[in-house]
Formats: C-alpha cells, sequence, structure tokens
C-alpha cells in the first residue's frame, strides 16, 4: 500500500474526460513522490487511488494503462501497479537529457524573459543565500527542484517543458537523494547562484555552460555514490 505522505491525490470534479483528469491527477502525484528516498517498492492500489479521486475504477484503470505507457509505472500479474524506478545508467541518462534541455532554456531564458523575472530569482530563492542547505535540507531541496523548473519555464518553450515535464518524476527524486549524499548540497548551492548571476546579466552563452555543467556534475555524482540504484 502506499503511504499517505508520499502520494498524495486531490479528488477530481467531472467536466471533461474522467479518463484525462485521472491521468493529469495520478501524473501529478507520481511526479512529487520521491521514490528514490525510500528501499521499498511504491504499489498503486487501484481500488483506493478510485476512493481518493472520487471517481469509478474503471477511468483509473484507463489513466494506469496510459501512464503504463509513458514508462511511469509497470503492470504485473497478481501483484499490481507499480511506480517504476530507474537503474543507475538509465538515471544518468535521464540527466543528461535534462542538463541539455535547461540548458537551451537557460539561454532562451536569458533572450526572453522579462527584466522583472530575471532580476526576482533572488527574491525567490533566498535558500541559496542564507547558511548553509545543510542545516534545512528539506528546505532546500523543495527550493532546488523549484530552481530547476523555474529556468524551464522562463525559457518560455513548450517544447522544452513538455520534453522535461516526462524526466521531472526521476530527476526530482535523484536531486532530492543527491542533496543528503557528500558535499553535493553545499556545492550545488554555490553554482546555483552563479546560474542566477548569469542569467540576471543576460549572459546567454555563461548562463547556458553553466547550467549544463551543473547537470553533468550531477550526473557525475549519481556514478559515484549511486551504487544503491542497481
Amino acid at each position: 500500500m502506499v503511504k499517505s505522505d508520499q502520494f498524495n491525490i486531490t479528488p477530481i470534479v467531472a467536466s471533461s474526460s474522467l479518463r484525462t483528469l485521472a491521468y493529469e491527477a495520478l501524473k501529478a502525484a507520481i511526479t512529487k513522490m520521491d521514490i528514490y528516498g525510500r528501499p521499498d517498492e511504491v504499489r498503486l492500489d487501484e481500488r483506493k487511488l478510485s476512493q481518493d479521486l472520487g471517481v469509478s475504477r474503471t477511468p483509473v484503470r484507463e489513466a494506469l494503462t496510459v501512464l503504463e505507457q509513458e514508462g511511469f509505472v509497470r503492470s504485473e500479474a497478481r501483484r499490481g501497479v507499480f511506480v517504476i524506478k530507474k537503474t543507475k545508467k538509465e538515471i544518468v541518462g535521464m540527466i543528461h537529457a535534462w542538463a541539455a534541455l535547461e540548458s537551451m532554456a537557460a539561454r532562451l531564458a536569458c533572450e526572453r524573459a522579462t527584466d522583472a523575472q530575471l532580476r526576482s530569482l533572488r527574491e525567490l530563492f533566498p535558500e541559496f543565500y542564507e547558511g548553509k542547505p545543510s542545516e534545512h535540507i528539506d528546505e532546500y531541496s523543495d527550493a532546488n527542484i523549484r530552481f530547476h523548473q523555474t529556468i524551464i519555464s522562463l525559457g518560455h518553450c513548450h517544447v522544452i517543458q513538455d520534453l522535461s515535464s516526462n524526466l521531472l518524476m526521476h530527476v526530482r527524486g535523484i536531486r532530492n537523494t543527491a542533496l543528503r549524499q557528500g558535499e553535493r548540497a553545499e556545492k550545488s548551492i554555490k553554482e546555483h547562484v552563479e546560474i542566477i548571476k548569469a542569467l540576471e546579466a543576460r549572459q546567454g552563452d555563461l548562463a547556458e555552460r553553466l547550467v549544463r555543467e551543473h547537470g553533468l556534475g550531477l550526473a557525475a555524482h549519481v556514478n559515484m555514490y549511486g551504487d544503491y540504484l542497481e
């Protein structure tokens, strides 16, 4: 069974296709999970999901079928439906893809974001400027992923946003776990500050390079500390 604190879901209102609404709700809940912060498998109970969503089991079953086709869950006969965890090699590949997408978004942000949006980055992420991340790791972990999502959105490119959304669940989980290993949190916070400076100055080449190197650094970190993924 899925722990309530691991899978928070909001009931839906039938205003369009129930399957579509169930799919969107389930995908959002899965994306927000910290699946790599727990050793056990995450099993999704179809009956409980239908109760939580306030719909019959049919749209839930149909939504889970779509999520399985997209690689978010897997269905096992007589066992149920489980959220998929990736291997270390797969995770590193996904981080490389995210780094490519986010670095281009950073370059585009220097061209397309408003002055107000770029100036607000310091105010949006005070966690990067206050004390040591190890002293408030949970808050920093949340700010960390919001920061990378913000860069993606500031690029104002729907294709990049769509492509990165399917990587988010795994990249989020790995980033959260990585911040608790070695000195990744301290290194990460310094790199975030430099990225913000480059974005504020609209230095597209520099912002793109810094974001790419930041992502490649995470990939190297996973290669070093990610044996638990095998």
